[in-house]
């Protein structure tokens, strides 16, 4: 998978929104404000929230991603290399992760997910 792919995955989300806000690069994608997908400049992979620090600790130790740096322990770092369903599955849930986490007002406000 490549950070081309990743994006092209995450533009297809529901109300979507990539932005850059530490500058040098990143693409950050969020929904209703809230960040739920992360490519740093080191383009090693993309960061993604998963919903509790013992799932990104299952991840990791399956060797599925790593800890992803400067964020919470329940983030976990894709790379690249793992396989398109893995990281296409990960993107999705992180989403709803975050999506559901909304006020019921910001969800209600969103494109239906399909």
């Amino acid at each position: 998978m490549t950070r081309e792919a990743t994006n092209q995955i995450c533009a297809g989300f529901p109300g979507a929104e990539c932005s850059d806000p530490w500058g040098g690069g990143h693409d950050a994608w969020k929904v209703g404000g809230k960040m739920f997908a992360c490519i740093g400049t080191a383009d090693d992979g993309v960061a993604v929230k998963t919903d509790s620090i013992e799932t990104a600790t299952m991840l990791i130790d399956a060797g599925i991603g790593r800890r992803a740096r400067y964020f919470h322990r329940s983030w976990l770092l894709l790379p690249w290399g793992a396989a398109p369903d893995e990281l296409r599955h990960r993107l999705e849930t992180s989403y709803d992760i975050v999506r559901a986490g909304l006020t019921k007002k910001a969800q209600a406000a969103l494109p239906p997910r399909t």
